[in-house]
């Protein structure tokens, strides 16, 4: 007898599988915008903390020693953490919350920044006087070029055509043509210059004199300080938000003062508009987007205050690492 397959059964079969198949989605995406990080560089960690409910997400432990200062890439989806200790950066996947490479840079790893095109990673060693350039695509070291003495923040201008590095033990911003890597200019700007941002615009670079009490405008088309106000002793990091239709305006933590001063950063006013009264020892400073937030961390207590800027009010505390000091907000 010869038997025949029972055709009648291939459709019972397969259209399960097929259903099976159209019905498995994959995991939605992580949501890797309103975060804000912070880098506690005596907890040897990174605090990740969501900017809607002011929830801790997660506090990610570093093998490397001394986290320090932070750069994000615009998709929100990979941090780089400079290790003042360690001499290396580590690069974390956000979405994850791994550690996906650490690269050496050299002794005191300072600061770092992401250049215009994030395609470069300028990272400054405070113990060499150098900036190594990290491809950011391969995840490893092009080269190193020399600094000023005692170097600290990076920043690059608008267009890209010159990256800013602050010479602490000189008194000075130099200035690297970007193409070439050479010194152009060296400007003096004050005692320790330490910490620097470009404004919202791009337009002018704003530093402050760590060893001093006054706070720096340098023109970035001409090249020139602009301006210099009096904040108070140790002027740290610097941000800027907006008060409703008005502003930028510049906050600055003093740390030896234990506030946050206020500045109108209109050209030709520099004027201080407030001062905030916080807890003990700020230091890093981080913006929302939108301007609409300042988060300070204040090494004193360990914690990140979040200030209105519509108010300036602290609207809240959040518990981070021990000497809480880059603080970085996603898009």
């Amino acid at each position: 007898m010869t038997l025949r397959p029972a055709l009648w059964l291939i459709p019972t079969l397969v259209t399960p599988l097929l259903t099976a198949c159209v019905t498995v989605e994959p995991p939605p995406p992580a949501k890797l915008n309103n975060r804000v990080y912070v880098a506690n560089e005596s907890g040897n960690s990174v605090s990740i903390i969501d900017a809607v409910t002011l929830a801790p997400l997660r506090n990610i432990a570093l093998e490397l020693k001394g986290a320090h200062d932070l750069a994000l890439t615009r998709d929100g989806r990979t941090l780089f953490v400079s290790n003042l200790l360690s001499g290396a950066v580590a690069v974390i996947d956000t979405a994850t919350f791994e550690i996906a490479a650490t690269i050496p840079t050299g002794n005191r790893c300072h600061s770092l920044a992401l250049t215009n095109d994030e395609r470069q990673l300028w990272v400054v060693n405070i113990g060499e006087n150098n900036i190594s350039i990290i491809d950011v695509e391969r995840l490893r070291v092009l080269g190193t070029i020399p600094a000023g003495r005692l170097p600290g923040h990076i920043r690059f201008r608008k267009d890209g055509r010159y990256a800013y590095v602050t010479s602490q033990e000189d008194g000075q911003v130099v200035v690297v043509d970007t193409s070439n890597h050479q010194v152009v200019k060296s400007i003096p700007v004050g005692k320790l210059p330490h910490y620097i941002l470009p404004s919202p615009d791009g337009r002018y670079l704003w530093g402050g004199n760590t060893g001093g009490n006054d706070v720096y405008v340098i023109d970035t088309e001409t090249n020139e300080r602009v301006g210099r106000i009096e904040v108070g002793p140790k002027p740290q990091h610097i941000g800027f938000g907006m008060r409703g239709m008005f502003g930028p305006f510049a906050y600055v933590a003093v740390e030896d003062a234990n506030e946050v001063v206020v500045i109108d950063t209109k050209p030709g006013a520099l004027k201080i508009v407030d001062r905030i009264k916080l807890g003990s020892k700020p230091n890093g400073i981080g913006a929302s987007p939108e301007g609409g937030r300042i988060y300070v961390g204040l090494q004193g207590s360990d914690e990140l205050h979040i200030l209105d800027t519509g108010t300036h009010r602290v609207i809240g505390r959040v518990p981070v690492g021990i000497k809480p000091v880059g603080v970085v907000a996603s898009l």
